[in-house]
């Protein structure tokens, strides 16, 4: 499975961007695809994920309200919209799939390349 980032950027604070993650190779495989991101000095940390197929959602608490997660199969293409963007969401955020479900990291077994998120004040 190959994953493509794509949609990160510069804005505002209290602005929106939207990411993609299109997805190719062996999607079949695919259980729930992930973002996941990491701001300069701190851990990789999770931020919302979608069952492929079902597309049941989960979030981090620090985005819930702010964040939506979404999947097109047709386009085998998930995206997060963020709103509310405040500095703190400032990050690499990253794309990920696994053939599990689940937030940690670990059990995502595909990435592609991050994508700079950065939110000014």
């Amino acid at each position: 499975v190959q994953l493509q980032a794509s949609g990160g950027g510069l804005v505002q604070a209290g602005g929106s961007l939207r990411l993609s993650c299109a997805a190719s190779g062996r999607t079949r495989s695919i259980y729930t695809v992930g973002w996941f991101r990491q701001a300069p000095g701190k851990e990789r940390e999770f931020v919302a994920a979608v069952r492929w197929l079902g597309g049941t959602t989960s979030y981090a608490d620090s985005v819930k309200g702010r964040f939506a997660i979404s999947r097109d199969l047709a386009k085998n293409t998930v995206y997060l919209q963020m709103n509310s963007l405040n500095p703190e969401d400032t990050a690499v955020y990253y794309c990920a799939a696994g053939s599990s479900g689940g937030t940690d990291s670990r059990g995502f077994e595909y990435w592609g390349q991050g994508t700079q998120v950065t939110v000014s004040s």
